[in-house]
C-alpha cells in the first residue's frame, strides 16, 4: 500500500534498501539505441505542421522531403508522433469508416439461425448473370431455401425466406437471419417486413469479408465441385435444374467436414446422433481388437451441441 501511494513498485523499494552507496547499479541503456530523441521528434512535428506540409499525410510528407534531399523519419513514426499529440483526425470529405461491432450468435439446434446470400451464375451474354439466392441453416448446414432469378432485389429475398418458413413448418418469431451488407439485405421494405414477422436480422460488419462464412463456404463447395458446368448456362431453366440437382446432393449425400462427416439433412433431423454413435462403437471395437496399434484414444465422434457465428471465429462446441 505504501509503495502504491508514493508511485513506486516494491522491487524499487527493495533496491533502495540494499543500495548503500547511492549508485544505480542497474545495467543497460535507459532508452533504446534506435529511438529518436525528444528534440528530433519535436523537429519532425514542427515540419509536419509547417505551411508546405500540414495538408498532406505523412507518406506524402516523407516523399516531398526526400525530393528536397531531407529525411526526418519514416511515415509510421510520423503517425506515432501525431498520435501522441492528439493530432490525428479524419479530414477527408468521404464518410468516416464504420467498422461496427461483432455480433455473436449461437445456434443450439436447427432452425434457430439462418444465413443467406446471393451469388452469380454465368450466362452466354458477357456481363449478364442469373442470381442464385441461397438460405442455409448454420447448425445443420442444410440448404433450407433457394431460388434462381434473372434480377436481384429485396422482394426475392422475402420470397426466399417466406418459402423456407413454409417448407420447414416453423414460426418466424425469434428466428435470426444473418446476411452481408448488400443492397437487397438493407432495403427498408425488406428490413421492416422481417421485423413484422418477428425475425431478428443481423448483418456482417462493414468491410469485413468473413462475417458470413457458412454461406461463403457453401458457394465455394458449389463452384469448385467437379460437376459445376465449364460453360455458361444457356437459359434460366438449365440453371434451375442444375442448382436443384446440386442442392439434393449437398443436403442428402454430401458428408460435410464441418459436421463430423454426416449429411446436412441427417444433422437437421437429428439422425446424425445414431450415425456418430455407430462410428464410435466401430472405433472402440477396432481398438479393443488391436490395442497396440492405438497410441491415443480413438476419435470420439461426439456430435457438436452448438455452432457459433462470429465469436472470435466460427466453431462448433462439443
Amino acid at each position: 500500500m505504501l509503495c502504491h501511494s508514493i508511485g513506486i513498485t516494491p522491487r524499487t523499494l527493495e533496491r533502495w534498501q540494499l543500495n548503500t552507496d547511492d549508485y544505480d547499479k542497474r545495467r543497460g541503456p535507459k532508452t533504446h539505441g534506435k529511438a529518436m530523441s525528444q528534440e528530433e521528434c519535436s523537429a519532425a512535428l514542427t515540419v509536419m505542421n509547417s505551411e508546405p506540409y500540414y495538408d498532406f499525410p505523412p507518406e506524402v510528407v516523407v516523399a516531398k522531403l526526400a525530393d528536397e534531399g531531407r529525411y526526418l523519419c519514416s511515415a509510421s513514426k510520423m503517425y506515432r508522433i501525431l498520435r501522441s499529440h492528439s493530432m490525428l483526425a479524419h479530414r477527408s470529405r468521404g464518410k468516416r469508416p464504420e467498422y461496427g461491432t461483432r455480433i455473436e450468435t449461437i445456434a443450439k439446434g436447427p432452425n434457430e439461425v439462418w444465413c443467406w446470400d446471393i451469388t452469380f451464375l454465368p450466362t452466354p451474354i458477357v456481363g449478364r448473370y442469373f442470381k442464385l439466392y441461397v438460405l442455409e441453416d448454420i447448425f445443420s448446414r442444410k440448404i433450407v431455401g433457394h431460388l434462381v432469378a434473372e434480377d436481384e432485389g429485396s422482394s426475392k429475398g422475402l420470397e426466399l425466406i417466406e418459402a423456407a418458413l413454409k417448407s420447414e413448418s416453423i414460426s418466424s418469431e425469434g428466428l435470426r437471419v444473418h446476411s452481408d451488407n448488400g443492397h437487397p439485405m438493407k432495403n427498408y421494405t425488406f428490413v421492416e417486413k422481417l421485423k413484422a414477422l418477428g425475425i431478428i436480422q443481423s448483418r456482417s460488419r462493414p468491410k469485413v469479408s468473413d462475417d458470413n462464412p457458412f454461406i461463403e463456404s457453401l458457394f465455394r463447395t458449389m463452384k469448385y465441385a467437379p460437376e459445376y458446368p465449364n460453360r455458361p448456362f444457356n437459359n434460366i431453366e438449365a440453371a434451375r435444374a442444375w442448382v436443384k440437382e446440386f442442392i439434393d446432393w449437398y443436403n442428402n449425400k454430401h458428408l460435410h467436414s464441418g459436421i463430423d462427416y454426416v449429411t446436412p439433412s441427417d444433422r437437421h433431423t437429428g439422425a446424425h446422433i445414431a450415425i456418430l454413435t455407430g462410428r464410435r462403437e466401430v472405433f472402440l471395437q477396432a481398438r479393443n481388437a488391436n490395442p497396440k496399434r492405438w497410441s491415443q484414444a480413438p476419435y470420439a465422434w461426439t456430435p457438436a451441441e452448438t455452432v457459433e457465428l462470429n465469436s472470435a471465429g466460427c466453431r462448433m462446441t462439443k
